[in-house]
């Protein structure tokens, strides 16, 4: 699972894809996946992680992106074979070493696509299964594997039935991200605002909203942790979210209506996925429908809000999509040379011999087989290998070698806490993966 770096796992309000990281990777631990994230070094999640990058660049101005980006997606993919599906949410930058892997890439494309890094896209469509986050950022140039839109994990976020008066605006802080107009909307019906998030544009804040910003009908909060962020989502009357072009999946919509919090959007992007209209909030056209909507809101049950989140955008119904994509497309796959305690690679192919270098997985263990046609000699690169021969076990320590005769009984097992490697040469009259007769076998192999 490839996160991006720019905040620790798992972070919020900021860091909405390292969010979405930590409740899939965490879903996928939680239903026995073995999941290795690669983030930023301080993550907080139950499973293996891997990391280059000490904290999110965001946090610490002294780490420069572009270096720090280059090292960490390059960490994942020169380990490429040790995986059997590579997950990235980073954007284009991973796309460009799909090719050079045999493991097969799945992207999940976060928003709608510009014309600037569409090109990319467009390029490896076809090498890499693409996953929408909404249909509405779908562009007809790519192919897609499916939509699953992101989904939360409910239990941070308590249902308020009982609101107060203010309005709340949530989200980044720019000139598309809908700011103005929702001052403009509360300032129309005589509500106070509260503003929350943080400043993308600071020209922008300095020049339209700044000005407006009081101690009585427009207030600004910044930030905020996500308990903080729960109270103030739970206990506003309604979500403001006036964005206008091709408005993106935003979890705050989710997150505030999972408090009971009505949402005012306007009809744009994935809103119509997002929010049924009438039920969990109104999707408006312009900011004069907005100020109608917002009187209306007292006809929204506030427990359909927290239905409609419960139904359609929980972590749980988003993992288990996940999961039925990756059967999916490691079922199509259908790699020979991974299996569930490994994997190998050819590296030569001859008629008087064939050479292979082997993974084991640290616990994991091959079947107890025999080969007719051929004989082997092992040779342990790195970890340690327990080794049956016929009526015989025995340690292999790295740079020691053993011989198994052909038609004899043998299996290697790896008991360490890391990756065992070993190279195997084969000598005979075969080398097909049908010269395998399996006695024993941890995985219902048996011959």
């Amino acid at each position: 699972m490839l996160s991006p770096i720019a905040s620790r796992i798992p972070h919020r309000p900021l860091g909405q894809l390292e969010a979405i990281v930590f409740s899939l990777t965490e879903g996928l631990i939680d239903r026995g996946f073995e999941v290795t994230l690669f983030a930023t070094k301080d993550p907080k999640v139950g499973g293996k992680c891997r990391e280059e990058c000490q904290k999110g660049f965001e946090a610490d101005t002294a780490i420069h992106p572009e270096v720090w980006e280059c090292l960490h997606i390059a960490e994942l993919f020169e380990r490429a074979d040790d995986f059997d599906l590579i997950h990235t949410h980073f954007g284009i930058l991973p796309l460009s070493y799909a090719r050079l892997v045999n493991t097969p890439v799945l992207s999940t494309i976060h928003g709608a696509l510009t014309p600037t890094v569409l090109p990319v896209y467009q390029k490896y469509n076809g090498s890499i299964y693409y996953i929408a986050s909404s249909d509405a950022d779908r562009s007809t140039n790519l192919d897609y594997i499916k939509t699953i839109h992101d989904g939360i994990d409910l239990k941070p976020f308590h249902f308020q039935p009982d609101p107060e008066d203010y309005l709340l605006f949530f989200g980044s802080i720019h000139h598309e991200g809908g700011t103005k107009e929702a001052i403009e909307i509360a300032e129309a019906c005589h509500r106070k605002l509260v503003i929350a998030g943080n400043i993308l544009d600071e020209a922008y804040y300095k020049q339209s909203i700044e000005p407006c910003i009081d101690r009585s009908d427009v207030i600004w909060v910044g930030p905020m942790s996500l308990e903080m962020q729960n109270d103030l989502m739970g206990r506003a009357y309604a979500l403001l979210h006036p964005v206008h072009t091709n408005a993106s999946f935003d979890l705050s919509v989710i997150e505030s209506m999972a408090c009971g919090t009505p949402v005012i959007a306007f009809n744009s992007g994935c809103m119509p996925e997002v929010v049924e209209d009438g039920r969990s909030g109104f999707l408006v056209e312009n900011k004069d429908d907005a100020v109608q909507a917002v009187a209306r809101i007292k006809d929204i049950d506030r427990s359909d809000c927290r239905r409609h989140v419960e139904e359609q955008f929980s972590s749980d119904q988003m993992v288990e999509k996940y999961i039925r994509v990756y059967e999916q497309i490691i079922s199509s796959e259908k790699r020979e040379d991974h299996r569930p305690w490994g994997y190998y690679c050819v590296l030569s192919d001859e008629e008087a011999y064939k050479v292979k270098k082997i993974v084991v997985f640290p616990g994991k263990r091959l079947s107890l087989q025999r080969h007719r046609k051929r004989a082997e000699h092992w040779y342990v690169l790195e970890g340690q290998a327990k080794v049956t021969l016929d009526s015989r076990q025995f340690i292999l320590k790295q740079g020691q070698i053993a011989d198994i005769p052909r038609g004899s009984l043998h299996r290697v097992e790896n008991m360490g806490t890391g990756i065992l490697v070993f190279i195997e040469v084969q000598t005979g009259d075969y080398f097909g993966e049908d010269d395998i007769e399996r006695i024993e076998d941890d995985f219902g192999r048996v011959s």
